[in-house]
């Protein structure tokens, strides 16, 4: 009854999101058919998302792009301000600190993750797959001098490979210009609610030719950013890094004292690009990126109270210790393309190098396991997890497209990644063996140190495909396309866990496994241009993620069951109809989809040992609408709006590999998917005038979201309700001859806008076991934040 109500269920959604589909779009075309003729004062933004250069309203699927232009007056300050102005995403504020772990965005609803994840590198890649060029990398470089970041929703399968699930997000850089010296410096400054302080940033752009035919362009960007997270409780500390002890080792008294503003940030990027374009036939492109962040702490605040009974207010974080991260990023990449006259051939290779460290405080995690309790209770702990990821790749992939012309075209390509991803994580219990030593000196020998828990865990990837896209030109309106990619994944994973606190108790493990799979996905696309202003397009496209091996140990100490020591690749199936058109001063999309997800992948802990792991669930499912509208009124203001509706659900009940139904399942069929909204609303209104010698630009902006979830677990400990919440934005930019001045307000109500928690029944202060702190936190949005940015160009 159940299964066949869910059915009925579906079907009753998916005609009335068609329908409404078709009304809105009947709505839209008489009321604009006067501006057909009007002259567009709109950027035309090119993109590449199918490997061919057109405007977003020729390309036949659900497609968004902003210009870096837009970018720029709009002083996007981070990603996550970014990919909020774009219908449909939803993103997981985890701030500067884990900003360069785990990608943020979530599209289609297509994740399963809880959002509290973040801390550290997780082996199965996100839903979403991003791109620097034409480099698959998750790198949260910092936004500057971008040409445009282009947004394709829905799988990506054929033409982009492993990951692109919900869907692809393109970083595209901007290219040096041929013949004139060219460039700009900028520097701004901004006030963050909470901070003690300002900060600033300093950025340049600097193009030069080389003869005529070569041109190189360098950017740089460094910003210097004082935090608003008060940590207020930390241990004072002595000179080993061990909390100190007043009144002697064995007396639970401690000290503590309170670091203002402790999350700063200090990030600096550069960014050199060259091109040359020796003849008309060829040109190539090298691009170098590096990026290196350090940051003070967590920009997340606790609610609720420590040990002693004293509340927190705003902006405080309970943790006992501070907790910095770093991260360094280096980037190469050579494109190189000629011009065979029938089609162009491209060859794109890369390298990366992404790699970081954070320490995190896991004290209030050891006391609600009951671990502080059982195995490790001595006065004043502080439990530290000292983290490292490391992700390596080297890319090559080469494609012949078609020149536009006849009745067919194509695009077919090779692709090769070769890459290794490591995490580590030592855990300390700070001073435990130097109160142990104090308290039972006979048996020192029993304890080995303060690291109780020591793991490594490296993966070597290596994947190739073939892909290509076929499109008949079946009449002046109608185009079929039809698209392949055939993969062959090899994984090998090598883990080493060891518990070296007590001397000698448990041995160390070394594990390792390797799997291997191929397959071929399929997509088949319609366009119809039933007017010359109008498209209908439709699509059945499947999408991927690469599988893997836990490499579990299945005998001795920390034996696990051998069904944790594989994980497959899941795949979703997209079907999708939409309109779109471009009328001049006036341009809109509208989509309805739906989404099957067989086998979702889910980052979790092995059952015995907690060894970190994938596993697979049954299925889930997406449906929704996207829609979006974009034009001018008279010829001074401008508006956007785009609105998302998103209903995702696990489709059947999850369980632990080793413990199948009728065990207690982890996560129940119809359960939301975590840190989707269900609604989801962006907006913006502009007005360009001219007064004098001076022109202004005058933006303001917002985004709403309804409430979320934090996992999708049945557990009380994570699966938490978010509110919903509304952020605004306000910029203003007066210009004159070279020189712009802008003032502009992030989230101008302070909103908290809370996106993900670590709850109290995870994390929370334990009097009873000496922990006074409270590791609880919540992801809150960046809050109000007033800047003014004075720009010089040359």
């Amino acid at each position: 009854m159940t299964n066949t109500a869910n059915r009925i269920s579906r079907a009753s959604m998916m005609a009335v999101l068609l329908g409404g589909t078709a009304l809105a779009t009947l709505g839209f075309a008489p009321a604009y058919a006067q501006d057909e003729q009007a002259d567009s004062r709109r950027e035309t933004i090119t993109v590449t998302a199918t490997r061919r250069e057109e405007t977003v309203s020729d390309v036949p699927y659900n497609i968004s792009a902003v210009g870096g232009a837009d970018i720029e007056r709009g002083n996007i300050v981070d990603e996550a301000e970014l990919l909020r102005s774009i219908p449909g995403i939803a993103v997981v504020d985890r701030g500067a600190r884990n900003s360069g772990t785990l990608n943020a965005a979530r599209i289609r609803g297509l994740a399963v993750d809880g959002n509290g994840l973040g801390d550290y590198a997780v082996s199965s890649v996100a839903s979403v797959s991003t791109y620097i060029n034409d480099t698959p990398v998750f790198a949260g470089f910092t936004l500057r001098d971008l040409d445009r970041v282009e947004v394709l929703r829905g799988p990506q399968g054929t033409l982009y490979g492993s990951g692109a699930l919900g869907g692809t997000i393109r970083y595209i850089t901007r290219d040096p210009d041929f013949g004139e010296v060219n460039g700009y410096i900028s520097g701004s400054t901004s006030h963050v609610e909470g901070s003690e302080d300002w900060g600033y940033g300093l950025d340049g752009v600097l193009n030069l030719p080389l003869g005529d035919r070569a041109a190189l362009r360098l950017v740089g960007s460094f910003g210097d950013y004082p935090g608003i997270t008060d940590y207020v409780n930390v241990y004072q500390l002595d000179g080993n890094g061990v909390p100190v002890a007043p009144n002697g080792i064995l007396d639970p008294a401690a000290s503590y004292t309170s670091v203002e503003d402790a999350d700063t940030v200090e990030t600096w990027m550069g960014r050199a690009t060259f091109l040359w374009e020796p003849t008309d036939t060829f040109s190539l492109r090298l691009v170098h990126a590096r990026q290196s962040d350090d940051v003070g702490g967590r920009r997340q605040q606790t609610v609720g109270q420590d040990g002693y009974g004293n509340t927190y207010g705003d902006y405080e974080n309970g943790s006992i210790q501070l907790e910095p991260s770093s991260r360094d990023i280096n980037m190469s990449s050579l494109e190189m393309e000629m011009d065979l006259g029938f089609a162009t051939l491209t060859s794109s290779t890369s390298h990366y190098d992404h790699n970081g460290d954070s320490t995190s405080e896991n004290t209030g995690f050891y006391a609600q396991a009951g671990w502080l309790g059982f195995y490790y209770n001595y006065p004043r702990p502080m439990a530290s997890a000292v983290r490292t990821y490391a992700d390596e790749a080297v890319v090559q992939e080469v494609r012949l497209v078609t020149d536009d012309g006849g009745n067919f075209d194509y695009v077919v390509g090779a692709f090769y990644r070769q890459q290794q991803i490591e995490s580590t994580q030592a855990s300390f219990l700070r001073g435990f063996k130097q109160w142990w030593d104090t308290l039972l000196p006979f048996a020192a020998g029993a304890v080995s140190g303060d690291q109780d828990w020591a793991y490594r865990r490296t993966e070597n990837f290596t994947e190739t495909a073939l892909f290509g896209e076929l499109t008949w030109h079946a009449s002046d309106a109608l185009d079929l396309t039809f698209g392949a990619r055939y993969f062959d994944n090899e994984s090998d994973n090598d883990t080493f866990m060891a518990l070296p606190l007590w001397a000698g108790l448990f041995p160390d493990v070394n594990a390792d496994f390797s799997s291997s799979e191929d397959d071929v996905l399929f997509k088949f696309n319609m366009a119809w241009r039933f007017s010359d202003e109008d498209m209908l397009y439709a699509t059945i496209s499947e999408g991927y993620r690469r599988g893997g091996s836990n490499a579990v140990p299945l005998s001795g100490t920390y034996a696990e069951d051998p069904r944790w020591q594989l994980y497959t690749s899941d795949s979703v199936v997209n079907y999708e109809i939409g309109f779109k058109g471009d009328r001049g001063d006036f341009r809109y999309d509208v989509s309805v989809f739906y989404v099957d997800w067989t086998d979702p992948q889910f980052n979790t802990a092995s059952t015995n040992w907690g060894f970190f792991a994938v596993q697979n669930g049954s299925e889930a499912r997406s449906m929704g609408l996207e829609a979006s509208i974009d034009g001018f009124i008279g010829n001074d203001w401008h508006y956007s709006l785009g609105y998302a509706y998103i209903n995702a659900e696990l489709g059947a009940d999850f369980y632990a590999p080793d413990r199948p139904a009728p065990a207690t399942p982890i996560a129940l069929e119809g359960a939301m998917l975590p840190g989707t909204p269900e609604h989801q609303l962006n907006w913006s209104v502009d007005y360009t005038t001219q007064f004098a010698d001076w022109s202004s630009f005058t933006r303001l902006d917002g985004y709403y979201q309804s409430e979320t979830t934090n996992a999708v677990t049945t557990s009380p400990s994570f699966n938490v309700p978010l509110d919903g919440f509304a952020i605004w934005n306000l910029t203003t930019t007066f210009s004159r001859d070279a020189v712009d001045l802008s003032f502009w307000v992030k989230n101008i109500t302070n909103e908290e806008g809370v996106t993900g928690v670590f709850t109290e029944a995870y994390m929370g202060t334990s009097p009873a076991d000496g922990y006074y702190g409270n590791g609880s936190k919540q992801m809150i949005s960046l809050p109000r934040t007033i800047g003014a940015t004075l720009r010089y160009n040359f």
